[in-house]
């Protein structure tokens, strides 16, 4: 699906069907935007619109790193949106030029939507041009990983206080789905920060260099969601050591005990395995109180190792 919005010199929105349309009225600046494109559609890039064949090529394949290239006429940019949903990328593809933008993306983009809401809003736009629509567009985008960080954060004080008492290797499954997850966002929110980096430095971009402070608050943003990430990562790791800890002094409570038990029992395993042998000349086997002599002599032994043990503090 193709959407084209024409800016008249009187700052009026025009909604259009066709890029030939463009050639008709008098415009200021237009924007088109391709929604999930079809392959006629995507042939209008190079036969209407007269693209870099390179950049051309890199909306056909999706998912490039997120970049800025120069070209006589235009300026092209690929920035990445997040899907909440499965934490994806959506990659956004961005053409600039003098008297034009032109956005393309394969998925339903509910970012560039309700920027063109709010521009159709509008029926005098004075203050929009084509990179205050290229701000609006990103400054969503900006702003919808942040709810995904949150909600993230949520399932870590769940994981580290348990209010259900679930077992342990439930929680360390959980927090090493929320590592995966921390790790997806750090790979797709540190290239968007580096871009931004060199949007903001760059000599080339007046437009953006007219809306610095504009650019400059989305790039804080992606400082602030940069070091989220990181921190969260941390904890991750926090929580892993001490639960791999608790595991471990649990394990060694139980050793120990168990290795205290068979301590005790070993000697009177020993005693029993001596009289347990039923040899003919063995004269304790005819006392008339060796039986309770015997079961006497291993109680004391057992406890005496007991309180020994126990002064130790091994008990």
């Amino acid at each position: 699906m193709i959407r084209i919005i024409a800016i008249t010199h009187e700052k009026e929105n025009i909604m259009l069907n066709t890029i030939v349309e463009l050639q008709t009225i008098d415009y200021s600046w237009y924007w088109i935007d391709f929604s999930q494109p079809t392959s006629d559609e995507n042939k209008l890039l190079d036969e209407k619109l007269h693209f870099h064949p390179l950049a051309i090529e890199d909306c056909m394949q999706s998912l490039q790193r997120p970049k800025l290239d120069y070209y006589d006429d235009f300026t092209f940019f690929v920035m990445h949106a997040i899907n909440p949903t499965d934490l994806s990328k959506q990659e956004h593809d961005f053409f600039i030029g003098e008297d034009f933008i032109v956005t393309y993306h394969n998925n339903d983009s509910k970012e560039i939507n309700q920027t063109r809401e709010r521009l159709l809003k509008n029926e005098k736009t004075f203050d929009w041009d084509r990179y205050r629509v290229f701000y609006e567009v990103l400054d969503n985008i900006v702003d919808h990983y942040f709810p995904i960080i949150y909600e993230i954060e949520d399932e870590l004080d769940e994981v580290e206080e348990n209010p259900d008492d679930q077992p342990m290797n439930v929680l360390l499954d959980k927090l090493f789905d929320l590592r995966h997850e921390l790790l997806r966002l750090r790979h797709t929110i540190n290239p968007v920060r580096d871009l931004f980096y060199r949007m903001l430095n760059s000599s080339h971009l007046e437009g953006i260099h007219q809306r610095k402070e504009y650019f400059a608050d989305i790039y804080d943003h992606l400082l602030k969601l940069s070091d989220m990430v990181a921190s969260n990562r941390e904890i991750t790791n926090d929580i892993r050591d001490n639960y791999l800890s608790i595991n471990s002094h649990q394990t060694n409570e139980v050793m120990k005990v168990l290795t205290i038990i068979t301590s005790i029992f070993a000697p009177l395993t020993f005693i029993a395995g001596i009289y347990g042998m039923n040899f003919l000349f063995m004269p304790e086997l005819e006392w008339q109180y060796g039986y309770f002599i015997v079961l006497a002599v291993m109680l004391v032994l057992a406890g005496m190792m007991y309180v020994w043990f126990k002064r130790k503090g091994w008990f």
